[in-house]
């Protein structure tokens, strides 16, 4: 068994230019490395690593985006739930429809005009799970997101 030393006594590259005037062309750059199993040169480690996850990892984002979506549901699903019962029941209930409900009114224009106040119904939801639910989630995150940006200019 003989000695091989780790890398070889020769330079994988060329040598750098004795003076100003003999610059390399661009294709010279780090070594290579010149057989497979020779190690890979050492990465370097950043000097710290922040005290905690940055703002884009943070499950409060994820707990914004589902707080958010379970908001547009509730809001949607109100509104449109109720204007395809509207239109299930004229489509296969027209007796029911066109049946008087007082002084002459059928029922489908009585449900026809109560379609807006359910829109406003859905509208007044959805600030309502806004101020409650969302809006606290993301005053949090914006004011995170303040700290982290102040603490980052400090360093």
């Amino acid at each position: 068994m003989s000695y091989d030393p780790p890398h070889p006594s020769y330079p994988s590259y060329p040598p750098q230019p004795s003076s100003s005037y003999d610059t390399p062309p661009a294709s010279y750059g780090p070594p290579h490395l010149t057989y497979p199993w020779q190690p890979a040169p050492p990465q370097p480690r950043p000097d710290r690593r922040p005290p905690r996850e940055p703002l884009g990892h943070h499950s409060d984002l994820r707990v914004l985006r589902s707080a958010y979506r379970w908001q547009r549901r509730t809001a949607t699903l109100t509104a449109l739930g109720y204007f395809t019962l509207f239109l299930v029941l004229s489509a296969s209930a027209p007796g029911v429809m066109t049946r008087t409900v007082a002084d002459g009114i059928p029922a489908g224009l009585l449900l026809a005009l109560i379609q807006l106040p359910v829109t406003w119904l859905a509208i007044a939801l959805y600030e309502h799970t806004a101020r409650r639910h969302v809006d606290p989630l993301a005053d949090r995150i914006r004011k995170q997101a303040e700290l982290d940006a102040r603490r980052g200019a400090v360093r």
